[in-house]
């Protein structure tokens, strides 16, 4: 029997980050990004007009823009501004799952039988989400993948075609990054090529992680969804004497329950995509809403989205008084798969102990937030801050080359403090004007003072450089072109200095 994904109807706003920081209209000639890790996660369309690209480096990206607006990503702010829009298309479904803010899915059959069609469920939704102000794009296909790719084209793709709408598509919309990069310099450029290999090869060739993708780029769901074991109860609940009026206290129990619903899971052999996340207040309302991930939800990963619902349902004032305060918080796993669980080493060492300390970096994970806890690691670069990758707890370290030679590299002894982004400062001659590198790499006037900010003016006692680099020019995406200065000021201090668009930044403080 051929197997077939379900229907599912995607909607995405555009840019949520972006919208979440400055509102539902940011000015197009704007000039603003948000970022995470340095890199570039959403940019305005006046910033994407001048060249700045998601997932591109924040130094490239201030190189192509001396102006532009820099903002830190908040997950839990986009959460909390997702909600209305969430309630919206919940309106029209009796089923919806939100992937991450700014972006839901529907299965789409149910829904488009009430509503009298796909196409008339898109419009819906597309005309639901536009009265909160904000933009939507709609796309429909079988499984999630093909959806999503669908959404970014305003597509509803025929049943059974969802194959052959991925085939054109680069392999590189593959979540592994990793997998996509083997493809790539395997010859495997497109989802149809890879699609084309025969299932039991990609298996033995690329493992587990190499069956999911092919899986999707066949427009099938990564892992076969099985049944719910009979007369089993897979769900979690937390019932308090006290009903609670603040997230704070619920976010502490739902970690619990995330580790107890995994328990749970692990025992019947199972995990889960999605879970449901559900509040039950006094006055005898509940809400709910499902979260899902793209792949299989660690116990980490659904603190993490409880979290989010939880500080987005007070901050719409779920919790208020009139409503007595949550007295129930319970957890419900769906999209059930096959646990693929973990292989371990002779040299894993004392296990226990191991998952003690997860446990405990997984609780202040729930409390921080993802990205709060990070393990870090040396790489290789150039500049300082190229030179250390941090990286959330639990997920996989980036891979970059440490070794060498890499021309051109700061030699030590490297500055004490390292800011997370180049900061900007300005760096003048006697008269008062800027000091600028000319395409020689020289300075074309002699730096007398360094201004750090308000209220801190320093001397310059003596300097170095500056030293030119040029990164990636064959990628104009990725291109940088920096020059490096070292200064000394007369009460002491050392700086590092780049000039990056024509301006100059902080990346060291050899004092701090």
């Amino acid at each position: 029997m051929t197997e077939h994904s379900p229907r599912v109807l995607v909607g995405w706003v555009p840019d949520w980050p972006v919208v979440a920081v400055l509102g539902a209209e940011p000015e197009p000639q704007r000039l603003a990004a948000v970022v995470a890790r340095a890199r570039i996660l959403a940019a305005t369309a006046g910033a994407r007009a001048a060249g700045v690209r998601r997932g591109q480096k924040l130094r490239s990206a201030q190189a192509l823009l001396a102006g532009l607006e820099v903002y830190e990503r908040s997950a839990d702010d986009e959460a909390k501004a997702f909600e209305p829009v969430a309630d919206a298309v919940g309106a029209l479904a009796a089923h919806l799952e939100v992937l991450r803010p700014g972006l839901l899915a529907v299965p789409a059959a149910p829904a488009a039988r009430f509503h009298g069609g796909e196409e008339p469920l898109a419009e819906r939704v597309v005309d639901a989400v536009e009265a909160t102000g904000h933009p939507c794009r709609v796309g429909v296909a079988d499984g999630l993948f093909a959806a999503r790719l669908a959404a970014r084209a305003m597509r509803i793709v025929p049943a059974g075609d969802s194959s052959r709408f991925l085939a054109p598509f680069p392999v590189a919309e593959l979540a592994d990054a990793k997998l996509a990069d083997l493809l790539s310099r395997l010859g495997l450029l497109t989802l149809g090529q890879f699609a084309a290999l025969p299932a039991a090869g990609v298996a033995d060739r690329f493992g587990a992680a190499g069956t999911a993708a092919h899986r999707l780029a066949r427009g099938l769901e990564a892992r076969p969804v099985v049944p719910r074991p009979p007369g089993v109860d897979l769900s979690v609940e937390e019932r308090f004497e006290q009903p609670y009026t603040l997230a704070e206290p619920l976010v502490f129990a739902a970690r619990g329950l995330a580790e107890r619903l995994h328990a749970g899971l692990a025992g019947a052999g199972l995990a889960c995509e999605r879970v449901e996340v559900e509040v039950e207040c006094a006055d005898g309302s509940t809400a709910a809403r499902a979260w899902r991930h793209e792949g299989v939800l660690s116990v980490g990963a659904v603190a993490e989205r409880v979290r989010w619902q939880l500080q987005a349902w007070q901050h719409h004032r779920l919790f208020k008084e009139a409503a007595g305060g949550v007295v129930a918080l319970r957890l419900v796993p769906d999209g059930l798969v096959r646990d693929p669980g973990r292989q371990l080493s002779l040299a894993d060492g004392d296990q226990e102990a191991t998952a003690r300390a997860e446990r405990a970096v997984a609780r202040v994970q729930a409390i921080l937030g993802h990205t709060a806890p990070v393990t870090v690691e040396l790489a290789g670069g150039r500049a300082p801050g190229d030179r250390v990758v941090r990286t959330p707890w639990g997920d996989a370290h980036q891979e970059r080359r440490a070794d060498g030679p890499w021309p051109g590299r700061l030699p030590a002894p490297s500055p004490t403090y390292v800011p997370a982004m180049p900061r900007p400062v300005r760096l003048l001659d006697a008269d008062g004007r800027d000091v600028q590198v000319t395409a020689r790499a020289e300075v074309a006037r002699t730096p007398d003072r360094l201004v750090l900010g308000p209220g801190d003016t320093a001397r310059v006692a003596g300097w170095a450089g500056p030293w030119p680099e040029q990164e990636r020019w064959w990628d104009p995406a990725e291109a940088r072109r920096t020059a490096r200065m070292q200064v000394t000021s007369d009460d002491g201090r050392a700086f590092l200095l780049a000039v990056m668009g024509g301006r100059w930044h902080l990346e060291g403080d050899y004092d701090t």
